[in-house]
């Protein structure tokens, strides 16, 4: 049976397209990802609480991938330290081919069934940990053996892929399985595949953060101040939670190093003042 990514395309002679024509078919066929998406939810939702309880006890997320869905989970992993101030190792992607493979294919790399747990044997995974393999193809060896062998050592595994009954799924508890139909550009699973498990990874990374209690109302608490936009963000924030002027906030920011220290440094400096002014009314 053809895979759903591999697919023709339902447009064709592409080329004789208008850059206009091309847009809009582009758009027409990214509509739908979202719909592919809302069906996922309830596998979502399992995975985002397996993955919190374990992270509670220690345990850290990993990624694996190769390709296209490697450097998704990547891009993920590498955006939740500076935009939560979670640590670095508590979510790692690791892609078929090891760094070089960011920018740069290796080859046949993906086709070691013992690619990925040797590669996540440097951080020492334990059975608290949370395997999630990506691919939208639902076929890629690297990913397959991953996720057998860390299931083999008593971790959470799940998979996102694009085809449905894949060989990725079948080694995974928590089956994601996004179809969004055949690619606008025919097996071209960095389009429509790519941009499902983008949103996923979305959902999943997010979801955990916020259950973790690092957003706080709608506002990245704990984000790093590692440019002039953040430290301009965080002092609007502080300013709104405390009532202090842009000024001041920025100055409590800049002391105290993050959003939340800063609020709770006010908060505590508030309570001590007032009970110092409660203690001088007594003693009157």
């Amino acid at each position: 049976m053809q895979k759903v990514t591999e697919q023709q395309s339902y447009y064709d002679n592409l080329e004789q397209m208008s850059t206009h024509d091309l847009l809009v078919n582009i758009n027409n066929e990214d509509k739908h990802v979202p719909l592919a998406v809302e069906k996922c939810i309830p596998e979502i939702e399992k995975l985002v609480d397996g993955i919190v309880e374990r992270i509670h006890r220690g345990g850290r997320l990993f990624y694996i991938g190769a390709g296209t869905s490697g450097r998704l989970g990547i891009l993920d992993a590498s955006e939740i330290p500076p935009t939560y101030g979670a640590p670095f190792e508590l979510i790692i992607g690791l892609i078929a081919g090891g760094d070089t493979a960011i920018r740069r294919a290796v080859e046949s790399a993906e086709d070691k069934l013992d690619g990925a747990w040797q590669d996540m044997l440097q951080y020492n995974p334990t059975a608290d940990d949370v395997l999630v393999g990506i691919a939208a193809s639902g076929t890629t060896p690297y990913v397959i053996g991953g996720l057998r062998d860390a299931r083999n050592h008593g971790m959470l595994t799940a998979s996102i892929t694009c085809n449905p009954d894949s060989p990725v799924a079948a080694e995974a508890e928590i089956k994601i399985e996004v179809i969004v139909g055949p690619e606008f550009v025919t097996g071209s699973t960095r389009m429509k595949s790519g941009t499902a498990q983008k949103l996923v990874l979305n959902m999943i990374s997010t979801t955990t953060m916020v259950r973790l209690g690092k957003v706080k109302g709608n506002k990245m608490f704990d984000m790093q101040l590692s440019n002039k936009k953040l430290v301009d963000r965080g002092s609007r924030m502080i300013a709104e939670e405390t009532g202090l002027s842009y000024e001041e906030a920025k100055n409590m920011l800049l002391k105290h190093g993050s959003v939340r220290s800063a609020v709770n440094a006010f908060i505590r400096e508030n309570r001590k003042d007032k009970r110092e002014e409660f203690s001088r009314k007594l003693k009157k």
